[in-house]
């Protein structure tokens, strides 16, 4: 297993932050890399919540991932996990206020249960890491600008 975190201090409110990174549905909005959003349960927030995530890769493909949200507080954690790829995929979200804003902070493990992702996924840590601290500066242009807007 390899785990990764990674932290943003956003000059937003906590809840802006969360809703960033929990409001399922707009993801798309927020993340650029994050093309296309399909919710598989009725239900669009919360634990048990389970969408299908149409993400651009850096090599101009798009990669489809169902994940599921099993841990859920609002404007606080998030903990979404997939299998893909021969990996179990388990990221966190937590997000804390702090002077000036707040704190993002996302850990992801990755648990392969495959043989080629046991070899690789080690090798290709740092490249998870960027793509992680990629997600979070997106997360942070999105939630300054909705700030800004609320004034």
């Amino acid at each position: 297993m390899i785990q990764i975190s990674v932290n943003r201090t956003i000059s937003a409110p906590a809840d802006i932050v969360f809703r960033a990174v929990a409001d399922l549905p707009n993801l798309p909005q927020v993340s650029p890399d994050v093309v296309g959003i399909e919710m598989l349960s009725e239900t669009t927030s919360g634990v048990g919540t389970r969408f299908r995530e149409t993400r651009k890769m850096k090599n101009g493909k798009q990669m489809l991932t169902d994940l599921e949200v099993l841990e859920y507080r609002t404007d606080e954690h998030l903990r979404i996990v997939t299998d893909s790829h021969g990996t179990v995929w388990d990221t966190t979200f937590s997000v804390r206020e702090v002077e000036g804003g707040a704190e993002l902070q996302m850990v992801m493990d990755a648990r392969p249960h495959k043989l080629v992702p046991k070899i690789l996924n080690p090798l290709m840590k740092g490249m998870f890491r960027k793509g992680m601290l990629g997600h979070l500066e997106d997360v942070a242009t999105w939630c300054e600008r909705e700030a800004a807007a609320d004034g």
